[in-house]
């Protein structure tokens, strides 16, 4: 441990005489060659300086000095206290079971060389900075101080951060009895209170419905605490908005007793009876529901605090740690104002997120280092979370030493520079003064914290495990160990708080008025009938039809503004000549796909939407079509031209994001579920990208309306075709998509013109905060981004909107001699089309494309199929092999379509890969490909 971590007093307050002579003697060879200096003396020169003769202080600890010749003691002495300081959680009595052995030999002054007699010689003032406290008069006495700071109940891990100041601060809490602060005799009896209401419950559950899933909190009572004192905390500081995520154990306690969800509606959840009887009147509490519902240990509620804070606790899955960037996204949308031009203004002091982990999941899932590397990026950043592990000690049955590779399952955040805290669950007073320090860290440094509260697990994984045949050491300690409750009780009747039968008579009572409130749940029940829930109307029906036109003189406007660039502004040569080619396109009807979607943005920016656009290459965009900010080639200062055109009634912001896909997803799945109005996008780099977010899409973005009542109009962009850049450029994987349709859940499209897609956004930003919006998914292109056949024209997006099919240009002139209609969509569609050209030498055939894939579009193509009374065959066409793409999903579509016609596919076969590994190789296999397509016409 380098001793010049941490802040401690002068050593040289501990030499006087000829000591202090020899010292400066020392100091002088040390200036003109350092090598034939002691090592130890030059690393007590290089941290302190010049040896100096301090003034004489009037304090008693100031009056011992070393002897000569124990230069080394003093040195010894620094790095005894660092160690305490940097190791001491090491020996800290952090856990309940005192079932980990403890290690205190970094902390021995045996290992220093030490004696008590010598640290009793040395001055207290050489083991801190200015500040020694009173009951500390020599170096024996401060060790023993500092022992009892660093390994009680708290153990702290703060040496590994950089910053100094921070380190100092940490340090100066610790060391001025911060932590060591009691309770008034009035907040003890409430602390006792809450406890008896958070055991009470679980017991009373427990006993009532014997055999359901609860995921008890027992054995970490003590969160409910923590994260209580963490919402005092944000009240008193006049936070609006504070925001919890967590997995399924001791959610439920959450709920009650931190969101204020009643008995009742708890209660009804466990005996089957609809918990919507049993709403508060008041309008305090907000919970959502889905038709199809979930599991009461993965549902969220919102409370209105009178104080004006907002409590919120996320819907999650089984999927553990994946809702925390959910809640990071959702906190930074509560920060930032939206609704003025330009870059949002964020408030980090109105909005936390409180994220509890677990301690298995913490060290075992990605996405929580994903999480933490946001934290300091300026598109992700939400001025600092508070992590909680709710360390059990156990994972499922798999045990500490056979989940991680480090000591700790916090180890992983201090890659990050944050604190670490352990403390023991047991100790309901040290919990409290933890969450205090955690939430003052955070309005101060703007930083995650983390803490580790360490406690276990009563039952098994879940109420109907019996953990004994797995972990059978474990759980003879648990039996006997008593409950918080119990222990905080005895407690405070020690310290003639309160009496023996005060505390009885509270259990008894609690558990009575749960009683109480069961009775009338079963009451209720049985007067009532079932509450059933329906799919909304709005979602029920497709998307209406809105007006996504804008005028061609605005658009001519916002493309000059565009364009206008600072005159002292000088972009990149060839980027300066392609974006000037803009002003012309309007007119020559050459509106590439970049071009369109940033008119489209500027359109809805107008409309008071604000738009928030998050990816690897969000910015300039992957292919180098988009630009929405531009560098400056002589000095790197930025432009950003969304931010500068007239008549915007929201903000704008577009960032580069780490390489991350999970936790990007997630973050702004959370954004947008925030602020429902923004149009919130994610693009990926490549559309296959998106395989590493899953499970965002699988539990979060195509269920969460039918599972939790919540809606999201999230935008992703999937880039997507096969071009011969290998497997792993050319899907989007279209077909996982596509395979999770169902109940109007989200839109699915691939467009193949940059028109449709600019009036497919205008129609998404329409949708945006009214019950019909739901979240939408595109194919979008690459080598389309600049095709001439792709472009779009003025009238188009002044006079047009969405097609959910286009009909190709040329073709099926002469219904009667249509023979063969192809279906398609996406790229393929236009190497069709640059294969028909104008269509001469067509005339049996007529060209589909399918811009919208879901909700599929019967009715157009029933009409537009009708036009051909000789038609007889329906081809899909696709350039995707064949257990991939959409034709397995179309098919049933196609079928009911036919009526009676041949229904055939032609594309590529059945592979498990998604293409050929070379250009080469890919030609052949697209041409094959066009020509079945138009084999025999």
């Amino acid at each position: 441990m380098s001793n010049n971590v941490f802040t401690a007093g002068s050593p040289w307050s501990a030499f006087s005489g000829p000591n202090l002579g020899y010292l400066m003697e020392q100091y002088d060879l040390f200036l003109q060659n350092p090598e034939e200096v002691d090592a130890e003396l030059v690393e007590l020169f290089q941290q302190y300086g010049a040896p100096v003769l301090e003034e004489a202080s009037s304090s008693a600890q100031t009056t011992q000095t070393a002897q000569t010749g124990d230069v080394k003691k003093v040195l010894a002495a620094i790095r005894l206290a660092d160690a305490i300081r940097a190791f001491g959680h090491y020996a800290a009595d952090v856990y309940p079971l005192k079932d980990r052995p403890l290690d205190s030999t970094k902390i021995e002054p045996t290992t220093y060389g030490l004696t008590d007699a010598d640290l009793a010689e040395l001055p207290a003032s050489l083991f801190f900075n200015n500040n020694v406290p009173a009951n500390v008069s020599n170096g024996k006495q401060a060790v023993e101080y500092l022992r009892s700071l660093y390994t009680d109940k708290i153990g702290f891990e703060y040496a590994h951060i950089e910053n100094e100041s921070e380190r100092n601060w940490i340090q100066s809490k610790i060391e001025s009895g911060f932590f060591k602060a009691t309770l008034s005799a009035d907040e003890k009896k409430a602390v006792l209170e809450q406890l008896t209401r958070v055991e009470n419950f679980e017991k009373f559950l427990h006993k009532t419905f014997v055999g359901q899933k609860r995921f008890s909190i027992e054995g970490l009572d003590t969160l409910v605490v923590l994260i209580d004192e963490i919402v005092k905390s944000a009240e008193q500081n006049k936070m609006k908005s504070l925001q919890i995520g967590m997995a399924h154990r001791g959610r439920l306690n959450v709920l009650t007793h931190i969101v204020k969800k009643p008995y009742e509606m708890m209660f009804a959840d466990f005996a089957h009876v609809p918990n919507d009887y049993f709403f508060p009147k008041d309008g305090s509490i907000e919970i959502s529901k889905g038709w199809t519902g979930d599991v009461k240990y993965h549902m969220g509620a919102t409370y209105y605090k009178p104080s004006g804070l907002t409590v919120k606790l996320a819907y999650n899955p089984s999927h553990l740690e994946v809702v925390s960037p959910v809640v990071v996204g959702s906190t930074r949308a509560a920060q930032e104002e939206t609704s003025n031009s330009g870059e949002p203004v964020q408030d980090t002091s109105k909005a936390l997120a409180v994220i509890v982990h677990g301690d298995a999941a913490f060290s075992g899932e990605g996405i929580v280092q994903e999480t933490f590397n946001l934290a300091g990026t300026k598109g992700f950043t939400t001025g600092g979370s508070i992590h909680i592990i709710s360390n059990n000690m156990i994972g499922f049955t798999t045990e500490y030493y056979d989940s991680r590779s480090t000591h700790y399952s916090s180890d992983l955040a201090k890659g990050y520079g944050i604190p670490v805290v352990h403390v023991n669950a047991d100790d309901p007073e040290a919990v409290i003064q933890v969450a205090k320090f955690a939430f003052e860290y955070r309005q101060t440094f703007g930083k995650d914290i983390l803490i580790d509260l360490i406690g276990y697990r009563r039952y098994g994984h879940n109420e109907t495990d019996d953990p004994t045949v797995t972990n059978p050491l474990t759980y003879l300690l648990v039996d006997k160990h008593p409950t918080v409750r119990a222990l905080y009780g005895e407690r405070v009747v020690n310290e003639g708080i309160v009496s023996k039968e005060y505390v009885e008579q509270l259990d008894k009572d609690i558990y009575a008025e749960m009683q109480k409130c069961y009775d009338y749940v079963k009451k209720v029940g049985e007067e009532k009938g079932p509450f059933e829930i329906e799919m909304p109307e709005a979602v029920k029906q497709p998307y209406p039809v809105v007006e996504t036109s804008v005028p061609a003189d605005e658009l001519k406007q916002i493309n000059e503004e565009l364009l206008a660039w600072p005159e002292n502004f000088e972009p990149q040569n060839k980027l300066a000549r392609i974006l000037k080619r803009r002003t012309e396109a309007l007119e020559t009807g050459k509106i590439d796909w970049g071009h369109a979607e940033t008119l489209a943005f500027a359109s809805i920016l107008r409309e008071g939407n604000p738009i928030r656009i998050t990816g690897q290459d969000a910015q300039r965009g992957t292919f180098s079509q988009r630009h929405l900010v531009l560098h400056d080639k002589n000095n790197g200062s930025e432009w950003t031209p969304l931010h500068n055109i007239s008549g915007v009634k929201a903000s704008f912001s577009v960032y580069n994001s780490p390489l991350t896909e999970a936790a990007i997803v997630g973050y702004e799945y959370g954004y947008n579920l925030e602020n429902e109005k923004a149009l919130t996008i994610w693009e990926g780099q490549f559309g296959d990208f998106a395989n590493m977010a899953q499970v965002m899409f699988d539990n979060f973005i195509s269920a969460a309306r039918s599972k939790w009542g919540i809606k999201s109009g999230l935008v992703l962009l999937l880039p997507n075709g096969m071009e011969g850049q290998g497997p792993e450029h050319s899907s989007a994987r279209i077909e996982r998509y596509l395979q999770l349709c169902a109940e109007n859940n989200w839109i699915v499209a691939n467009c193949s013109n940059a028109g449709n897609y600019f009036h497919l956004l205008r129609r998404q930003a329409k949708m945006l905060g009214t019950e019909a919006v739901r979240p939408l998914v595109v194919a979008t292109p690459k080598s389309l981004l600049r095709h001439p056949l792709a472009a779009a024209t003025l009238e188009q997006l002044s006079e047009g909107k969405f097609e959910e099919v286009i009909e190709q240009p040329g073709l099926g002139q002469n219904p009667e001699k249509v023979e063969r209609i192809i279906l398609a969509s996406g790229k393929v569609t236009i190497d069709l089309a640059e294969a028909v050209n104008d269509g001469e030498g067509f005339d049996k055939l007529h060209i589909i494309r399918i811009e919208q894939l879901y909700p599929f579009p019967m009715a157009q193509l029933k009409e537009i199929i009708a036009r051909y009374p000789n038609a007889k065959e329906i081809v899909w066409v696709q350039e995707e092999p064949k257990n991939q793409g959409p034709w397995r999903f179309a098919l049933e579509y196609l079928l009911e379509l036919a009526e009676g016609k041949k229904v055939r596919y032609v594309g590529r076969p059945e592979m498990s890969s998604t293409s050929e590994g070379d250009t080469d190789s890919h030609k052949v296999a697209q041409a094959k490909v066009i020509s079945e397509a138009l084999a025999d016409l």
